[in-house]
């Protein structure tokens, strides 16, 4: 059983260290588009644009509907975040445990 954990536990620890990094890229997006840096006509950035609320707005929603409401200032990609950093706080505490 351990052959298979420890390395499953692993998979997904890089899985949510890449998902941080999806995270980080769609806010930085985000302010790109909000200050006129970059065009969403431009199909590129129209298309990273939304694979990145693709991949990241179902765990923020839930998170939106439960932050109070700050005018400009969304603050669920930090909250995610934070759940990412405990989610891999648990799973190295299992891979601690089971090495």
């Amino acid at each position: 059983m351990d052959i298979v954990l420890g390395p499953l536990l692993q998979v997904i620890l890089i899985v949510l260290d890449l998902y941080v990094w999806v995270i980080l890229i769609g806010v930085i997006l985000s302010w790109l588009v909000a200050f006129n840096v970059v065009n969403t006509h431009n199909r590129f950035v129209h298309t990273v644009g939304d694979v990145m609320h693709r991949l990241t707005e179902p765990l923020q929603a839930p998170i939106r509907r439960v932050l109070p409401n700050l005018g400009g200032l969304d603050l669920s990609p930090m909250v995610l975040i934070l759940g990412v950093i405990f989610a891999r706080g648990v799973i190295e505490r299992l891979l601690y445990n089971l090495g």
